[in-house]
């Protein structure tokens, strides 16, 4: 698998959010996005999954064409998760993941015992099969984020997009969940706000400001005193754990 971001801009009333994107993405990497609330993070992951439309650029996933495919196309080739999940219905947790199924359906396919073998191998993956019957609006936010991965898992696909999964959500629940995606050995996109959690995690980052890509390269190249405080205007001191040598950042208060 391989994808690619060419010279991508998107603009709203003639200012743009997101200016000549370029990135690629080899099999199995985990990549991170980072930058401050406002940068175009969401915007970007938005243009890659089709809920907007790109001014200009190209967008490349296994040689074909994600701008120019259908919705069902690239459903078939990537999973995501996004920010904004208000779902108002009473629906259950197996109702959750079995729409993750659509995309490998026909039209008016109904589904058979491999999607349910298949909704349940997934929530287990995440540790919520014994919540498949259960109301999704009654689980925590934790849980239902669980479900929400457990429901892209289910589109069987190699490659899984995800907007700031961790938000909102407490130290360990982002623990366990940025833990069970590195595992997956899928290739994964993610925009995290978590700077420590992006240096234990990410094989590479994207440094993002005013819509443009202002850094790239490992946890290390990247997260510098300059550019944490170019991105978030705070002062910052960098550390190496000597146990896993990842970058630790410690904010500076004062």
């Amino acid at each position: 698998m391989y994808f690619k971001v060419e010279n991508l801009s998107y603009e709203i009333e003639n200012k743009n959010i997101c200016h000549k994107i370029e990135l690629n993405i080899n099999k199995g990497e985990f990549i991170g996005i980072i930058g401050p609330n406002g940068s175009g993070k969401s915007t970007l992951l938005k243009n890659i999954y089709k809920v907007l439309i790109p001014n200009e650029g190209s967008i490349y996933l296994n040689n074909k064409d994600l701008v120019k495919s259908s919705n069902r196309e690239s459903a078939e080739e990537m999973a995501v998760v996004a920010q904004e999940n208000n779902i108002g219905f009473d629906f259950t947790v197996k109702d959750i993941v079995l729409m993750g199924r659509y995309p490998r359906k026909k039209l008016f396919q109904r589904s058979d015992s491999l999607d349910v073998d298949i909704i349940r191998k997934s929530l287990g993956k995440v540790g919520m099969e014994n919540m498949i019957n259960k109301s999704f609006p009654s689980l925590s936010g934790g849980e239902k984020q669980r479900v929400l991965i457990a429901r892209a898992l289910a589109q069987e696909t190699e490659f899984l997009i995800l907007d700031e999964p961790t938000n909102h959500l407490d130290i360990g629940c982002q623990i366990k969940i940025l833990k069970f995606l590195k595992n997956l050995k899928k290739t994964i996109l993610i925009s995290i706000h978590d700077l420590n959690m992006a240096a234990e995690y990410c094989d590479r980052i994207y440094a993002i400001k005013e819509g443009k890509i202002v850094a790239s390269g490992t946890p290390k190249e990247v997260l510098s005193v300059e550019l944490i405080k170019k991105l978030y205007e705070v002062e910052s001191e960098l550390s190496e754990d000597p146990i896993t040598k990842k970058i630790k950042i410690n904010y500076i208060l004062s």
